[in-house]
């Protein structure tokens, strides 16, 4: 498209015209006239300036490069001296510049962004162990933005080291039980046996010596506190005789105990299993009806009729939910679809509405992903795996099961076949191995090799069968044999998806322009629905309909329903590990927004969540536990944690909202720990520290924010209230950073051993610092060209012309 510097010149044109015009009245020579404006105004917009901006590829033979060497206290672990090296081996041959990063914490995040730029390319020497200020990604997301390609050298590793710490709660509830985590990490992975000894405020309540090959391993350990205010848990590793610090060694967290949460139960049946768990978790008040919530933390409604809970109480329950209160509905024989919930008042604070849920489920999805060396070359690699990722990342895939196969000149199994979506640990494993593909090391690319594993996979399935093809569409060397196989995958009632990332890559389309991928499916499915074609950044929105019900086994009971958990990281369920069976349930489905934590085994949704206002709001459909009744496996033993968990969760900070509450997160040595203060009267107290009042910020309405900067390490207080202060943080993560080579190459960048970085580095920093920019190209002097030939074209016609009307008249 044409573009001007100086388009307000084009308006000499008008005046130009205009003269033209007057003269033609006049009786000039209409002919010279129109010449004569088209020459003047073919310079008008030459002086304009017209040009267009073209995309221009340029390379860089010495590309600039920033090495950031980190030199924290975590890399004493590490050979020493590799950044140096690297300087010397490549500041001789391309502009190269060397940083240091030291000190107590690791900003890789805020080094990346400060030194990339669309002029260089980082290397960054380091453990990949971020820890303070910006994230690792968003720094890698600032570089890819920016045009600057970040590689990572690691050096290696010469020591191992142990690190302990805790994580849990920092508010408890008196009498009831906390439970924290103990988390032990290693550098290297390799087995050592170490001892360990936990203490609750001095008393020892757990020790032993145990041994551990992996990087991590982590100990639950339940407590109960039985006296309010400031309480210290602590830990002590013994400290291994090859092992570098023994800093991090010892470990210590603050735990502040408030009295049990009061809780409204509004239930005709006070003596089910819920209300034991009620009475003895929370300082539980009982009503038939709802009434004085202010002072209460949540409301349990137990298996209420629509007409009991009238438009005054919905109205008092909406302001309760807004302002930050939780609320937790059970079902049973008398609520939800039953109690006439559908289209009621109530219901607009449920995350569920009371209509038959669909069949969530049964679904078997194959990936077939594209890690030839095209995908590399064309830069549209990163694009494949974020598209794979985002597709188990999907919440409306989470009842069903995944394969990953990758692709180039061979087919081979990523996932170890099929993997169900609902569990954490399945998603996490399979983010994980994609993110460790590496492009194959021939250059073909053979679609049919991943189709063929598919087929196997496929043909020892019995549900709904999805098959998702990834790739940059170079598929030309094996289009017939991928449509062979394709077509007899189709007449087991395989459905094919074709996700085409598009790119530079020649391959990509036949001798009439036309996309191999998208004739593949077209040719398969007989429509090109099913094809998606997409620019980097793009992600294909591929949920096929899942509301077929599965086919009954006639010889299945159906008169018992195992639960499963369909979001194992919540709060409510990341503990609870339920092992139980119901005979009933409420119908439901889930609003958009809400969040199914519990499923039973036909993908009826028995616990949902969702947020409302400020508040928290969970569904529990399933009835109280009482006897004879759907669920009294849920109450029981272990399973309960389950409720209380959702009646927690709904609690949120169990806190008394009276007077003034102080909060404040434990820190690390040399961090300063901040104190939110809020007040729930009018005084403003004095807080102090080792003496001293503290200075306090306005924040917002009743906040105050205030800051500490611990000295040493230990127990602090401010006005009684604990914090703990740990070791540096550079010490909690030891060893390479695990998500370090998928971050890098992620973001378009390598991952190098030193060996490796001397000898291919500069070659793969030069290919990258191909560069496409949009150029302006002027079209100035074209424009000047045509006026000059139209000015002499005319002059030499008339000019003819009048010489041969001269010989006539001689003639």
């Amino acid at each position: 498209m044409l573009s001007f510097e100086q388009p307000i010149v084009l308006a000499l044109i008008l005046p130009v015209i205009a003269g033209a015009l007057y003269f033609m009245l006049k009786g000039g020579n209409k002919k010279l006239l129109i010449s004569r404006a088209i020459v003047l105004s073919l310079l008008i917009v030459a002086l304009a300036s017209p040009f267009t901006l073209v995309s221009q590829v340029t390379e860089q033979e010495n590309p600039n490069l920033v090495i950031i060497s980190d030199e924290t206290n975590s890399m004493q672990l590490f050979e020493e001296g590799v950044a140096d090296e690297l300087y010397e081996s490549l500041a001789t041959k391309t502009p190269t510049s060397l940083v240091r990063l030291t000190g107590d914490k690791t900003a890789l995040g805020d080094a990346v962004a400060q030194y990339a730029s669309s002029d260089n390319q980082v290397v960054l020497v380091t453990d990949g162990n971020n820890n303070y200020g910006k994230d690792l990604e968003e720094g890698l997301d600032f570089a890819q933005n920016v045009g600057s390609t970040v590689y990572a050298v690691t050096p290696e590793l010469e020591s191992n080291d142990l690190s302990i710490q805790i994580k849990g709660d920092k508010t408890a509830v008196k009498g009831n039980e906390y439970q924290f985590e103990i988390i032990v990490s290693q550098a290297e992975e390799v087995p050592v046996e170490y001892t360990f000894k936990a203490y609750a405020d001095d008393k020892l309540i757990r020790s032993g010596t145990f041994t551990q090959s992996s990087k991590q391993r982590s100990y639950q350990i339940p407590y109960k506190f039985n006296d309010l205010g400031a309480n210290e848990i602590k830990v002590e590793l013994s400290r291994q005789a090859d092992e570098a610090e023994a800093i991090n060694n010892y470990f210590t967290k603050s735990v502040y105990v408030v009295p049990k949460p009061k809780v409204q139960y509004i239930t005709d049946e006070p003596d089910s299993p819920l209300s034991n768990i009620l009475y003895n978790l929370y300082d539980t008040s009982t009503t038939s009806n709802i009434s004085d919530l202010d002072s209460k933390k949540a409301v349990v409604i137990d298996n209420m009729p629509g007409n009991r809970i009238s438009e005054s109480d919905v109205a008092a329950l909406k302001q309760y939910v807004s302002n930050g209160g939780g609320v937790v509905v059970t079902g049973g024989e008398r609520s939800y679809e039953y109690g006439d919930y559908l289209n009621s008042s109530i219901e607009d604070i449920l995350p569920v509405t009371s209509t038959p849920t669909q069949w969530k489920g049964g679904r078997d999805i194959v990936l077939v992903l594209d890690i030839s060396p095209s995908t590399e070359k064309h830069g549209t690699l990163s694009e494949v795996l974020g598209n794979a990722i985002y597709l188990v990342q999907k919440e409306e895939l989470r009842g069903a099961y995944m394969g990953v196969i990758a692709f180039g000149k061979e087919g081979h199994d990523v996932s170890d076949g099929l993997k169900y979506l609902g569990n954490a640990g399945n998603r996490e494993f399979l983010e994980k191995e994609m993110r460790q593909l590496r492009p194959s090391t021939t250059s073909e690319t053979l679609l049919h090799e991943g189709l063929e594993v598919a087929q196997e996979w496929l043909n020892t399935e019995t549900e709904t069968l999805d098959l998702v093809i990834i790739s940059d569409g170079g598929i030309e060397d094996s289009y017939e044999e991928s449509l062979n196989i394709a077509k007899d995958l189709k007449q087991d009632n395989v459905n094919f998806y074709f996700v085409h990332i598009r790119s530079s890559a020649p391959s990509q389309q036949d001798g009439s322009g036309n996309a191999y991928a998208e004739k593949l499916v077209e040719n398969i499915e007989g429509t090109t629905n099913n094809y998606f074609k997409l620019d980097a950044g793009q992600r294909a929105n591929i949920i096929p309909d899942e509301s077929v019900e599965p086919p009954l086994n006639e010889n299945e009971s159906t008169s018992s329903y195992q639960l499963f958990e369909f979001n194992p990281s919540h709060f409510i369920t990341q503990n609870s590990n339920v092992k139980a069976n119901i005979t009933g349930y409420n119908d439901v489905t889930p609003k958009p927004g809400a969040n199914r934590l519990v499923v039973a085994s036909n993908g009826k949704p028995i616990v949902t969540t969702w947020r409302y206002g400020l508040g928290r709001v969970a569904s529990i459909t399933t009835d109280s536990g009482k006897a004879g009744g759907w669920s009294s496996q849920m109450y029981s033993g272990n399973n309960s944690q389950l409720i209380s968990a959702t009646v927690n969760w709904a609690v949120a900070n169990p806190q008394p909202e009276e007077g003034a509450v102080v909060e404040a997160p434990d820190t690390w040595f040399g961090l300063p720990a901040t104190l939110t203060l809020t007040m729930y009267d009018e005084k403003v107290p004095e807080l102090t520290y080792r003496g001293d009042e503290l200075e306090l910020a306005f924040v917002g309405e009743n906040t105050y924010e205030a800051q500490i900067f611990p000295k040493t390490v230990g127990m602090h207080y401010v006005s009684g209230y604990p914090i703990a202060v740990n070791y540096a943080i550079e010490y909690r993560d030891v060893g390479l950073n695990e998500d370090l080579p998928s971050l890098i190459a992620g973001n378009g960048g390598k991952v190098y051993s030193q060996k490796e970085a001397r000898a291919n580095l500069l070659t793969d920093a030069r290919q990258n610092s191909l560069q496409s920019r949009m150029e302006p190209v002027s079209w100035k002097m074209y424009f000047i060209l045509v006026a000059l030939l139209l000015f002499l074209g005319e002059v030499m016609l008339r000019r003819g012309l009048e010489i041969i009307e001269s010989r006539k008249k001689q003639e």
